[in-house]
């Protein structure tokens, strides 16, 4: 990776009290200042896997040695650690500690990681403080902002949880060096959802530099962070808590969520089944005759530039698609909703599909 980068930069999650800042720059987890900054108190449990320790876990606690209480929990790495069973070590933890009700917890990780923490810190003693320290591209432009956290649950994805914001997000570009391709793409995926939904001059800015974003340009990766960063950052400002337009963030995870509950969590990757999930969302816009040829191709491009799959599970039928989408959190009076794509850059929640039509175009979709 190229490592000549600007400043570091910083975003606001405008909501009041509960307002928080995104740090964007290369080498931030060596400012010891900035992570000591957002601290409740002395004692901080740092929660990080068998992956991220080793590449990350003791250069950040160069910057917290001294006047702290330092403690330190590794977990095993994967999508199907993400379990109440998991989250119930990080209390162990912090109940073994004696820490209080000013203790910090750090999630040093991806969003696995950032999820499980934020849960653990939102219901120890009723609210704990937690800072994000995102290690993946997928995390550091969607799990690690706006208060999301949680569990899985064998019959549905992140079905289990709290919203609760985190003091603080971190993020430190260049440890993007040590992510593997696979990763990186299953990243880029939320990337281009937020093209996707409302912000067609950024999809175009994808189109045209996913080479060189593939390849770890630090710029252009800096900058595809801070422009998602920004528009998610303002839609949680609108929508804390997923009342409305919230909603919107979620395309192509009805069909995402649904790939990964049935192939079993971690087989997909998340970004993985989003990517193929929005890939589903943008065929089935056209077929309500919201899109056009051209506009399917172009969404099968980029994706397909991004590294990602366009195709449902080969051993996956119609019938299972539907037990998964019934069980989905957007969804109202047993009414499927779906985020879908009126055009490009212009995404709406939708739930007025045909329970025939939509059954029909999941027998034809796609599959390999």
């Amino acid at each position: 990776m190229n490592t000549s980068l600007a400043s570091p930069r910083t975003l606001d999650v405008a909501l009041g009290e509960r307002s928080y800042p995104i740090h964007v720059g290369a080498g931030l987890l060596q400012d010891p200042r900035l992570l000591r900054s957002h601290l409740a108190g002395r004692q901080v449990l740092i929660v990080t896997n068998e992956t991220v320790a080793p590449l990350y876990l003791d250069i950040l606690k160069q910057g917290l040695d001294g006047d702290l209480e330092v403690q330190e929990l590794i977990l095993p790495d994967g999508e199907q650690t993400k379990t109440l069973a998991t989250v119930t070590r990080i209390w162990d933890a912090l109940l073994e500690a004696g820490f209080n009700r000013r203790c910090t917890l750090i999630a040093l990780g991806g969003g696995v990681i950032g999820d499980m923490t934020g849960y653990a810190a939102a219901c120890y003693q009723r609210g704990v403080a937690f800072i994000q320290v995102p290690t993946t591209l997928l995390a550091q432009v969607d799990s690690s902002v706006g208060g999301k956290t949680g569990v899985n649950h064998p019959l549905g994805k992140n079905m289990i949880g709290a919203f609760w914001q985190p003091r603080a997000v971190i993020i430190d570009t260049r440890t993007l060096d040590s992510l593997p391709e696979r990763e990186l793409s299953a990243g880029l995926a939320e990337v281009i959802k937020y093209g996707l939904i409302c912000d067609l001059p950024f999809l175009a800015w994808l189109e045209e530099h996913m080479t060189r974003l593939r390849e770890l340009d630090a710029d252009l990766l800096s900058e595809a962070i801070l422009r998602s960063c920004r528009i998610k950052a303002d839609i949680v400002a609108a929508d804390e808590t997923e009342q409305g337009v919230r909603a919107l963030l979620n395309l192509g995870h009805t069909f995402g969520h649904a790939i990964e509950a049935h192939q079993g969590y971690g087989n997909w990757l998340h970004g993985e089944a989003v990517g193929t999930g929005m890939y589903l969302a943008a065929l089935l816009s056209q077929q309500l005759h919201w899109l056009a040829q051209v506009e399917i191709e172009r969404v099968g491009a980029v994706l397909r530039a991004a590294g990602l799959p366009l195709s449902a599970p080969a051993n996956m039928n119609a019938a299972a698609f539907l037990e998964h989408m019934r069980r989905d959190k957007k969804n109202l009076d047993a009414r499927i909703r779906l985020v879908l794509l009126r055009g490009l850059g212009d995404a709406c929640l939708y739930d007025d599909t045909s329970p025939i039509l939509l059954e029909q175009f999941l027998q034809e979709c796609p599959r390999d």
